[in-house]
């Protein structure tokens, strides 16, 4: 198998023989998400692998069991990703930030965390979106902060996602599907996320959920999980996400078991983890076993991945 390296040089030449990507229309940006989604599908060499340095910095534990507050600090070996590091792209209709590498963006040393590999801010003008474009062998979720998003697939599904929902597409063997902004007087901002399956070729489906009491502040909700604990949406990947809204002093804790792995993303405001201050598009990385304790600054929605 080529290297992925051997990849990473070739779709770099592809981009440098397109024209300039910040001026390309919707139909280049979807070609380019394409090329971006092909490259992180499972068995891109080694890109569906952690790199050394986190090996080291995240090895695994010798210690079973829940963490136990005598021997495991909170917030333990937090590895800080800032929010003006990410990857950032403004087309006029899209203006994104990339966590992980994506489309033109592309950092070697962050092209995601276990298997999650994509989350990008998104905020898209009134009326425009992303036309119809496929997906495949990937799990994606999408959640609306602001707005409200209208979702087309090839499976026949048509809904408006909006502030308090959650939808999960699973791509498997192929989907094509449409996102375009609901409103034609304001703009929307929505999270996309994605993550590896569990295994490829799985059928393709797609799920919607109101998240229970999704404003309420204080508490730690399960949206997303492989067994739809606490009624969560279905995720096909041995991976949690927990979403929390804190105001001001505000304080919940996730444990994390050995062998598991954190990755904090703050979607809006600010908090506190240990002694580091997370602001708005700040993402970080913890590995268990370890506390994830986050208390609240400055009126905070905090997504938390508890990852394999």
């Amino acid at each position: 198998m080529r290297s992925s390296s051997w990849k990473c040089r070739r779709y770099e030449r592809r981009l440098k023989r397109t024209h300039s990507f910040a001026m390309a229309g919707r139909r280049d940006f979807l070609r380019t998400i394409a090329a971006s989604a092909a490259l992180l599908l499972p068995g891109a060499g080694s890109w569906g692998r952690e790199p050394e340095e986190s090996k080291t910095r995240f090895g695994k534990a010798s210690t079973r069991g829940l963490p136990d507050r005598h021997r495991v600090r909170e917030n333990d070996m937090l590895t800080i990703r800032r929010s003006e590091d990410r990857g950032r792209a403004n087309y006029g209709w899209l203006d994104t930030r990339h966590t992980f590498s994506f489309g033109a963006y592309y950092d070697p040393a962050h092209m995601g965390f276990r298997s999650l590999r994509v989350i990008n801010d998104d905020r898209v003008a009134p009326g425009a979106g992303f036309p119809r474009h496929p997906h495949r062998d990937m799990e994606i979720l999408t959640y609306v902060l602001d707005g409200a998003l209208e979702h087309k697939d090839s499976l026949g599904n048509g809904s408006i996602i909006r502030r308090g929902e959650v939808q999960r597409m699973s791509a498997g063997t192929g989907i094509l599907h449409s996102e375009f902004n609901h409103s034609s007087g304001a703009s929307v901002r929505f999270l996309q996320i994605w993550l590896l399956p569990n295994r490829r070729g799985l059928a393709p489906s797609y799920q919607q959920k109101t998240i229970a009491n999704a404003d309420h502040g204080g508490l730690l909700r399960l949206v997303a999980s492989p067994d739809e604990a606490d009624d969560s949406i279905l995720l096909q990947q041995d991976a949690r996400l927990y979403v929390a809204h804190l105001a001001s002093g505000d304080r919940v804790e996730h444990a994390l078991r050995p062998d598991r792995h954190a990755w904090i993303h703050v979607a809006r405001g600010s908090v506190k983890a240990g002694e580091h201050e997370l602001r708005e598009g700040d993402g970080a990385a913890l590995s268990g076993p370890a506390i994830v304790a986050l208390t609240g600054v400055d009126s905070a929605e905090v997504l938390i991945f508890d990852l394999s």
